[in-house]
Order: C-alpha cells, then structure tokens, then sequence
C-alpha cells in the first residue's frame, strides 16, 4: 500500500475496454456542505441515530423522524455539487456504461452535476415509499412532500404512511446483487470520501481484491479505517484529487 498527498503520484490511465468502479461516501458531499452525523454541532448531533434513522426509530415517534428528514431535504436544497461531483460526471460521459457510480449517500449532488447511472445503495433523500412491505407502489420523487406537509402523507393505494426512501441501520441496502456483478467484473475499484467504517460498503474493496483483478484507489483527505486493502491511497480533498485524478 501506498499512501501519499494526491500531487504525490500520476494520472491513472484508464484502457479503452476497462471497467471503473466508484464507490463515494459522506466525505464527497461534505465538501459541499452536507452535514453528517460525525459533524460536530450538525444536524445529527441533535438527534441519536437509533431514533432517526432505524425502523425502531420508525415505530416510536414516526412524527420525529418525518420532522428529521425534512430538515435534512431543507438543508440539501442550499447546497451545489463540487469540483469532485462534475469530475465524476464527465468520467461517465466518457466511459458511459464502463463506469459504475455507486453512493453511499441519499443527496442528489452526483445528479445536479450531470451523472446520470447513479447507483444510491442507501436510498435517496428525496423520495418517499410507502411503510408496507406488501403494497408494491414503487418509490416515489417528491421534492415538497417533506417540505409542506407538517403531518406524514398516507399511500395513495393502500392508505398507510409515507416513509423515507432511505436504508436505516439494519435494513438490507438496495441494489446489493447488482453491485456484487459490477465488483466482480472491474478493472479499477476507486472510494472517495468513505471512511472505511460502515459496511458492507466497506467491505466491497476486500471483495474486489479477492478477485484479483482491478487496482485499488482510495481518496480522501486522511486514511480510512480500510486503508491497507488499497494499493494507493492518495491524501487530500475530493473536490482537489478528483479532478485530476484521471489522465
């Protein structure tokens, strides 16, 4: 492993055939104002996890964590993607499908900044679902939802709640068979801006290297806690590495 500030190294020269994995985490939006719950004095510091994003959290006062995400939305409307967040953007448009963008975040800065295959492996901000598991309406956009309605909204076509299109700790990430392909099939396996603690995204770079194929890359401004899985992990701000980080 190697690990140096990110003017330390070259370009990475992707192949024409090669196929790119990125993985971002809280650390790409948190450039552009995104607070998140390690943040002191942020918005999750008022609040204790387990009661805003779990689905005990859910059944013991639905009411707060409706009130939560709604100042989270409020809070990501005044907030613009960073130099990392196009840089991605413009990689898609050159490897098209041979880039696979996967989040950790429920922001939608990847797409304000033009991305437009992004997988969000912990739901969206801003789209709602119903809280029956056997009503099948699927996810829903709604900007003003959270913004308007002091009371939670019900299904239109079962009648119970609305609740947040967001993965809480101890449910099942989305989109996780399709993620295992696309780790099993890269060429590059890039994180930027995770911290190595939350899994099983943090796992995903074990996962890679067992197949024994693809270069590993971290960005970040400080090792994280997987840090010795990568083969490199170059030091400094994502809005800074990122968009110099491809030749």
């Amino acid at each position: 492993m190697v690990v140096v500030t990110y003017d330390k190294l070259p370009p990475l020269t992707i192949g024409p055939h090669e196929r790119v994995f990125v993985l971002t985490g809280a650390g790409i939006s948190a450039e552009s104002g995104i607070h998140t719950f390690r943040d002191q004095n942020g918005l999750w510091q008022r609040y204790r996890i387990e009661d805003v994003a779990s689905p005990a959290g859910w059944h013991n006062d639905a009411s707060m964590v409706w009130n939560f995400y709604s100042q989270r939305r409020a809070q990501a409307e005044e907030v613009a993607p960073n130099p990392a967040h196009y840089a991605l953007a413009e990689l898609e448009a050159k490897l098209e499908n041979r880039l696979f963008l996967c989040t950790q975040n429920v922001d939608p800065l990847h797409e304000r900044a033009g991305s437009r295959r992004v997988c969000h492996m912990h739901g969206e901000l801003f789209k709602s679902r119903c809280e029956n598991a056997k009503c099948h309406t699927p996810p829903h956009e709604d900007h003003g939802v959270y913004l308007t309605h002091e009371t939670i909204p019900n299904c239109v076509m079962c009648g119970q709640r609305l609740r947040p299109h967001i993965c809480w700790f101890g449910e099942m990430p989305f989109e996780l068979d399709r993620i295992t392909r696309e780790l099993a099939r890269c060429d590059w396996f890039i994180t930027i801006g995770s911290s190595g603690a939350v899994y099983p995204a943090a796992g995903f770079v074990q996962e890679v290297r067992s197949h024994g194929r693809a270069r590993t890359i971290y960005v970040g401004p400080e090792r994280p806690d997987n840090a010795g899985h990568f083969d490199e992990c170059r030091l400094g701000k994502a809005g800074e590495v990122v968009p110099v980080l491809f030749a």
